[in-house]
């Protein structure tokens, strides 16, 4: 029950406040400590629901994760993370987001009893932060950007627990059980397009399914406009336009620089994926199409849906007979969060 280095080997308590190993390296999490807990914290979540829908007459299966109790399938991250804090008599932390991830790591922290504080950029408003304040967390502003929020949460972990959705490694014990429902539902899907930002998502579908002995295609997708997997990827399809400014309407991935980008760049490899761009114009097009089929979704949400379509129109997914070939008749969206806290 340790953090293990993936640079030097090095073994770290789950309970040390060190966030990555002193040689600069990443934690993997070693041991079985998650599958022995008979006591999680629980906000009564789902197993949520796979429906198929048409678009642009391409058949998708979707999976709901929008419906989680807070609205995102960060929740799945959450609850494995903070149940084991718990255990382990952790009764403080810190995390940086004013998104999902925030929302999610303060609501379970409030159903356990732990004290959050969330750290913020100075520039954060709406619904998600005023969810994040709902469940009683500590909101810190801090002025500047996004990285300046990161290095302050940095220092302000030096003290306390990091409950980081992107460098603990407790986080993607939770978001892999994403696999493990998929399969329990339909089996092991033959592709899976999966937006990808900071990877908590692909992650841990990957870690989820290469423990089933079975991986899924993984396709991610990006914006054009926030696209840093495609600078090392080699198998990608992807617009003149791309480049990693961030800016990009769809937040829940506009991470410039992902620390775990080269654990994602594996996985895609692993998989047999790929990594796709899609425009704004895409996105806010997949957007619509899923809100006039009753699935109101965040942004975040239909860039993989954008990126499916693409896929389906840059392949050869069609028999000489016009019918779809099997590959393609089996292809599952995970839906990220719901819309009702982004507008």
């Amino acid at each position: 029950m340790n953090f293990l280095c993936q640079n030097c080997g090095k073994m770290y308590e789950i309970t040390s406040l060190n966030y990555t190993c002193s040689c600069g390296g990443l934690f993997d999490f070693q041991g079985t400590f998650i599958g022995e807990m008979k006591e999680m914290v629980s906000l009564g979540e789902p197993v949520t629901p796979i429906i198929t829908k048409s678009f642009n007459n391409y058949p998708l299966k979707l999976k709901l994760d929008h419906l989680m109790p807070t609205g995102s399938f960060k929740d799945r991250g959450a609850k494995v993370l903070i149940s084991a804090l718990k255990k382990l008599g952790i009764e403080e932390v810190v995390e940086d987001s004013s998104g999902n991830a925030g929302a999610a790591i303060a609501a379970y922290c409030a159903a356990a009893g732990i004290d959050c504080q969330i750290y913020v950029p100075e520039s954060a408003s709406g619904s998600k932060l005023k969810q994040i304040q709902a469940y009683g967390a500590e909101v810190v502003k801090v002025p500047g950007d996004r990285d300046d929020t990161s290095r302050a949460v940095k220092k302000a972990c030096k003290n306390n627990y990091y409950a980081s959705h992107i460098y603990n490694p407790l986080f993607f014990e939770g978001t892999k059980t994403i696999a493990h429902e998929i399969y329990q539902q339909i089996g092991i899907p033959k592709t899976m397009v999966i937006p990808a930002g900071n990877g908590t998502l692909l992650l841990g579908v990957y870690k989820g399914f290469y423990e089933l002995g079975n991986l899924p295609k993984i396709i991610a997708v990006q914006s054009e406009r926030c696209a840093p997997l495609t600078q090392e990827s080699d198998d990608t399809t992807v617009s003149a336009s791309s480049n990693p400014t961030g800016d990009t309407i769809a937040k829940g991935i506009a991470a410039k620089n992902p620390p775990r980008k080269l654990e994602m760049l594996k996985a895609i490899s692993d998989s047999r994926g790929q990594v796709l761009t899609v425009s704004e114009d895409e996105i806010k097009s997949s957007r619509q199409a899923l809100w006039n089929k009753g699935i109101f979704v965040e942004t975040t949400a239909a860039v993989a849906v954008a990126g499916a379509i693409k896929l389906f129109d840059a392949t050869s997914s069609f028999e000489s007979t016009g019918t779809l070939k099997t590959d393609m008749q089996d292809v599952l969206v995970p839906l990220t969060g719901t819309g009702l806290k982004e507008f």
